[in-house]
């Protein structure tokens, strides 16, 4: 019989509604705690299908780290996580791979991201390396306002605090979109519609349904295949001139306001994607 397992370290929403669709399948979903005890590195006993949702990015790294040596499948693996949580590594390989992206320069130092912004031309959004919930992210409309900026997140702690993400400002429709996918397709999508540029429903934007096109279908599908797969929400922009263009790549989506709006049991999706993965 296959054995699944849910690891974590906040049981929220998306969590508890996975648990609750295994109960309703009749599936058994041992549940993982990386907070109230260690995990043996090569340790045994570990499960066919590991699916990771760790709402902290460190944590759900090496999580899906040890639970990889104890031989168990990991969604998502160590690998797509790590390239999922730098905005750098994921804008790079989906550039290397043709998917479009924004225009971005990566800089080290103040003096390099004010010659990457006079590239770009004003507005620039200045972005860390590593970041969710659009936490970091700020638009800098002047050489004032980015030296500002940037004065400011060099003087932060971290390895990361001198390089600097400088990216064009896209002129969107007042929403960005987001795309669920899972294996080798597209369960799922919504626009995120608010009047701030920053449009995370996590900062007050709303989830409105979307049903993807065939071409949002495929760009979002070549994102998730340019990380690795698995389960993906892969962001996108409405350029006026250029169409669509990837953003970035979430390693462990929150889905609650996409069922909410949508309808699309995706908690349920995942058992039946992860007892799939088992069987094989």
């Amino acid at each position: 019989m296959a054995s699944l397992a849910l690891v974590y370290d906040y049981l929220r929403w998306e969590s508890k509604a996975i648990v609750e669709a295994a109960g309703r399948a009749g599936v058994k979903l041992d549940l993982v705690n990386v907070t109230r005890g260690p995990l043996a590195v090569g340790g045994v006993g570990g499960w066919d299908v590991v699916l990771d949702r760790c709402v902290g990015m460190h944590n759900a790294i090496v999580a899906a780290e040890v639970m990889e040596s104890m031989g168990s499948l990991v969604v998502n693996s160590s690998e797509t996580l790590r390239l999922a949580a730098s905005k750098v590594a994921t804008l790079s390989l989906l550039a290397r791979r043709g998917v479009p992206v924004p225009r971005t320069r990566v800089a080290v130092g103040v003096e390099a991201a004010l010659k990457a912004a006079g590239e770009l031309g004003y507005p620039v959004v200045v972005k860390p390396v590593e970041g969710s919930w659009g936490r970091g992210v700020a638009l800098a409309r002047d050489e004032e306002e980015l030296r500002a900026l940037l004065e400011y997140k060099e003087a932060l702690p971290g390895g990361y605090s001198r390089v600097h993400v400088i990216q064009e400002y896209v002129e969107k429709p007042g929403r960005d979109i987001r795309v669920f996918t899972l294996g080798d397709r597209v369960v799922a999508g919504i626009y995120r519609v608010s009047e701030h540029w920053i449009t995370n429903t996590s900062r007050g934007a709303r989830a409105e349904p979307l049903r993807p096109d065939g071409e949002l279908e495929d760009l979002a599908l070549r994102a998730s295949e340019a990380l690795g797969g698995g389960f993906l929400g892969v962001d996108v922009f409405e350029d006026r001139e250029r169409g669509y263009v990837v953003n970035e790549v979430n390693g462990v989506p929150e889905f609650r306001n996409t069922v909410r709006v949508t309808g699309v049991d995706i908690p349920g999706l995942l058992v039946e994607y992860a007892l799939g993965l088992a069987r094989r």
